[in-house]
């Protein structure tokens, strides 16, 4: 394998690759990426086993070939070359080893044969469907914030991505919960989705997604296949298939409250600068802030025993009587950071029930988020 290639886009595509990569494994294949030069491609793949990330970049193939390299180690040295230089890349066949060159500058890293990296098995899918970047980025970036890091509730590590009613017919649905917060995500149902099976997409799967999605235009073209087993997202030169979360997403349209009839509307970014800073003085165990609702005033609240005490007032829409109530701090933060809209709607029912939130009048996007008591 001889290879040419520019540094750029030798940087891009092996970061891409090594974010998969666990650097801690008992299998030091796992640790490799595997490059591959035909025609005038290079593809560069990394896998962990459950995830696997293909990159196709364009380069000028001398001599086409394979071999696998340290991802992290390659990523280093492909950071600390000149910017604009042209990497060329050499598999030597009497040493086995990998000859990177820019320039005066040379390495010579060891190999692993090309043989001995695990491919991911192919999958017939039952749906292949085709999302916008701008929608898909959407229904996963609103809703990851809520996935539980939870080990022994392995089914709620990851986004449950499915097929649902929503209130303009059925849609793609994203939903995320710790059993503390919960975020449901409603977007366009493209076509030829509609049979899709429900899947969990795994919390670092989800990660990588919006890595790759944050790389192209919100308008480019994503195709999507999902099968009972594994998800695959590709774009024309990347493509992250993964092994979904084998369990049942819990049923969670029966914690989304209904009859709560106290509505609260409050600008959104006032709102989470004003927990964020009267949490200042909480204890980092609970994290508590209260709120204080009355005729369109709304006092946040935080007494930390040890620290001192903190209180902020802002003006609200507001006429559903007296109202004391309270929320871990960094859970109403996160959600009002969520909030795309100028006003978020808050919908309480009593100081022990879990409290509703809106972006607005929109009703495409929707969290619940349990009380403490403070």
């Amino acid at each position: 394998m001889k290879v040419s290639i520019e540094r750029a886009v030798l940087v891009k595509a092996v970061a891409q690759a090594q974010s998969v990569v666990e650097r801690r494994n008992t299998i030091p294949i796992l640790g490799n990426v595997l490059i591959e030069a035909e025609g005038s491609d290079v593809t560069f793949r990394a896998t962990d086993l459950d995830t696997e990330i293909v990159d196709r970049v364009p380069a000028q193939v001398e001599r086409a070939g394979a071999t696998t390299v340290n991802a992290v180690m390659l990523n280093e040295i492909a950071r600390k070359l000149p910017d604009g230089a042209l990497v060329g890349l050499t598999l030597e066949p009497t040493t086995g080893r990998l000859t990177v060159e820019a320039g005066r500058t040379t390495f010579s890293l060891a190999t692993l044969p090309r043989e001995d990296f695990p491919v991911m098995a192919s999958s017939e899918y039952a749906a292949n469907f085709s999302c916008n970047a701008g929608a898909l980025k959407r229904l996963f970036d609103k809703s990851q914030f809520a996935v539980s890091n939870e080990e022994t509730r392995y089914y709620l590590n990851g986004v449950y991505m499915h097929v649902a009613q929503g209130d303009d017919g059925p849609g793609l649905r994203c939903v995320a919960t710790d059993g503390h917060r919960l975020a449901r995500i409603d977007g366009p149902l493209p076509d030829n989705a509609g049979d899709m099976p429900g899947v969990i997409v795994p919390r670092k799967t989800v990660a990588e997604l919006l890595r790759l999605l944050g790389q192209v235009p919100e308008d480019s073209p994503i195709a999507v296949s999902v099968s009972e087993t594994k998800v695959r997202f590709a774009t024309p030169a990347v493509t992250l298939t993964s092994k979904v979360i084998d369990g049942t997403f819990p049923d969670y349209a029966r914690v989304i409250p209904s009859g709560n009839t106290r509505r609260l509307e409050v600008d959104a970014s006032d709102f989470a600068r004003a927990v964020d800073r009267v949490a200042t003085v909480s204890s980092e165990r609970s994290r508590a802030v209260k709120l204080a609702l009355d005729e369109d005033r709304l006092v946040l609240s935080v007494t930390a025993p040890d620290a001192g005490a903190a209180q902020e007032e802002l003006p609200v829409a507001y006429d559903a009587g007296a109202l004391e109530i309270g929320f871990n701090a960094k859970y109403l933060k996160e959600i009002a950071d969520q909030v795309d809209h100028e006003n978020a709607v808050f919908l309480f029912n009593g100081p022990g029930d879990a409290a509703l939130i809106r972006e607005g009048g929109d009703m495409s996007a929707v969290y619940v988020v349990m009380p403490m008591r403070v």
